[in-house]
């Protein structure tokens, strides 16, 4: 278990590492940065799923979906749903918007607290409904504050429930689910890179650091998507599920101190209620955790 919850810590610390590392990129777009990351990460995983011996998954996808092109269609769509979720995470640092993409990460656990609810049927704990509350306060006093969420936020709450939603209907392990999401955007990616942009090669040549820089965007993407994809299999799920917010809290820090947005001191009484709900989350999953379970009864004799 200690080795999970390293990997999971050393994912989300990674993932954070790229959020800032975007902007070392610069002259490349997030458009590029985006396409970059697809075109290095499609490979990695491919290493990933052969090492991990689940390629059965993919393969009984690639025979049964000629025949059934719902299916397909709804790969496409997750595909696309997270395509946009990858762009605006290397976008968001480059357009002083990484404060409002970190706060859609907070605000998105809880979103889908509610998303269960209301479309599963699932039961709220009395802790759940406070924290629902608490981020529910925090959104009012930025609606308030400015009159609206902004646009990044509302791409990051809005845009993953339905991803995940349809990750459960599909009924893929995360491995064969991310394959083809990657391998649907790998075209776009392609496209982006070496036919629409037809600069990208001089931009290289301007830039000689940008062909150990790219690289090295690679591998931190594949690096720490294979710590996440591996803590996810050894960690129990409760577990998982509270390291999870580790990430979020690192974005918000990365965007405050190292890419300097501003913060205005109304600003923190959005996120402070957020916070506190995040806690709550993070603490009732710990207690759930350590609580013994039922009595196993003695065997029958």
């Amino acid at each position: 278990m200690k080795q999970g919850v390293l990997l999971s810590v050393l994912a989300s610390a990674l993932f954070a590492c790229l959020y800032y590392y975007a902007t070392v990129l610069h002259p490349l777009s997030g458009e590029q940065i985006f396409a970059w990351r697809i075109v290095l990460g499609l490979p990695a995983l491919a290493l990933v799923i052969t090492r991990a011996r689940r390629w059965r998954e993919v393969r009984w996808v690639l025979r049964h979906w000629p025949g059934n092109w719902r299916y397909f269609a709804l790969l496409l769509l997750a595909a696309a749903l997270v395509g946009v979720q990858l762009w605006i995470f290397v976008w968001a640092p480059l357009h002083q918007m990484a404060l409002d993409v970190s706060l859609g990460y907070f605000l998105l656990p809880l979103m889908m607290v509610l998303v269960g609810r209301v479309i599963y049927k699932d039961r709220l704990s009395r802790m759940q409904w406070i924290a629902v509350a608490l981020a529910g306060l925090g959104v009012l006093h930025e609606l308030l504050r400015v009159g609206s969420v902004s646009w990044a936020t509302a791409v990051v709450v809005i845009g993953y429930p339905p991803y995940f939603m349809l990750r459960r209907h599909l009924r893929l392990g995360s491995l064969a689910s991310l394959w083809f999401d990657l391998s649907f955007l790998f075209l776009p990616a392609c496209w982006l890179l070496f036919v629409q942009d037809t600069q990208m090669w001089g931009v290289f040549a301007d830039e000689p650091r940008l062909f150990w820089q790219v690289p090295v965007l690679g591998l931190i993407s594949s690096v720490a998507l294979v710590s996440y994809l591996s803590a996810s299999r050894q960690l129990p799920l409760a577990l998982f599920g509270i390291l999870g917010y580790v990430e979020p809290v690192l974005l918000f820090w990365v965007a405050y101190l190292l890419l300097n947005e501003p913060m205005s001191a109304s600003q923190w009484w959005t996120y402070i209620p957020i916070w506190i709900a995040i806690s709550l989350m993070a603490l009732e999953g710990l207690i759930n955790m350590w609580r013994p379970g039922p009595p196993v009864p003695p065997p029958k004799v």
